[in-house]
């Protein structure tokens, strides 16, 4: 099983690229962030018959989506986004008592306090839902390089927006859910280990790059993993694909393989489209 997430940078820019790499490398579930369009603005070609998806857009920027493909889940995946969300920044979907996540942190740069206050909100909404005996998959461009060897030294800079020391005291927070950072796990050594380049001066031939993009996954879920991967060479976005990979074994994924598919004869079989889209939402729409 693959649980693959990517910040494409603007959807309309890259969907010849996602299209060829979901045929490629055929992730069972997709989470993309930054959009960066309007639901009707979403290419035809990137709304693929074979997964369950749901776009949660905003004009111009933000925007993130969740794909859960219907041959492993068959039953519609129940998907919302938390109370906390105001800006079309995260979306989940539940799966048995599995939850996923495809989530898209603020930058900071314009306005830091609203980005401390989102990541505070989410550490609490993880926090709650393992008290509510879930699990959780959390991925996507949080933001945050989560220490001194996410950053090449050539980029570490005091107090930059996304090394700074309360950004990452909160990211620990979000761990103690508890969460486990997948890809640091698997390559807790790796000083080279990157997911974004800013895109000038050739930094990502180089590898001079910060590590934003994570999957974090709750201990139970980590136990059925088998490795972790950057697709660095993936793609025009400024940030990589991470790939988690994982045993279908575990009570949760149990539960959810139930509602597999069965195996059909022949062709011409109609599918629902399972498609939701989400639109502009203002802050009232989300009281």
């Amino acid at each position: 099983m693959k649980i693959a997430t990517w910040n494409v940078n603007g959807i309309r820019a890259r969907a010849t690229q996602v299209c060829e790499w979901l045929e490629r490398d055929r992730p069972d579930i997709v989470c993309l962030q930054e959009l960066k369009a309007e639901a009707t603005q979403i290419p035809e070609p990137c709304q693929v018959m074979e997964y369950h998806a749901y776009w949660h857009c905003r004009k111009g920027y933000s925007g993130v989506s969740l794909h859960v493909r219907r041959d492993l889940f068959a039953a519609d995946p129940k998907f919302s986004h938390p109370a906390f969300d105001v800006e079309s920044r995260i979306v989940q979907a539940e799966l048995g008592e599995l939850v996923i996540a495809s989530v898209y942190v603020p930058n900071g740069g314009k306005d830091y306090p609203a980005k401390l206050h989102f990541v505070t909100q989410m550490a609490g909404w993880a926090r709650q839902l393992h008290a509510e005996g879930r699990e959780l998959v959390l991925c996507g461009d949080l933001n945050i390089t989560r220490a001194e060897m996410d950053v090449h030294p050539k980029e570490r800079k005091p107090n930059a927006v996304g090394q700074r020391p309360e950004e990452r005291a909160l990211f620990e927070t979000l761990l103690a859910a508890p969460l486990v950072d997948v890809g640091r796990a698997f390559d807790p050594d790796n000083a080279n280990l990157f997911t974004w380049w800013a895109p000038w001066r050739n930094l990502r031939a180089r590898n001079i790059g910060w590590r934003l993009d994570y999957v974090l996954a709750s201990p139970t879920v980590f136990a059925r993993a088998t490795g972790c991967v950057v697709e660095a060479a993936i793609g025009t976005s400024d940030h990589a694909p991470v790939v988690m990979t994982m045993r279908g074994d575990g009570a949760s994924l149990d539960s959810v393989r139930r509602q597999r598919v069965p195996e059909r004869q022949g062709e011409g079989v109609d599918r629902p489209a399972g498609s939701q889209l989400l639109l502009d939402l203002s802050r009232d729409d989300l009281s």
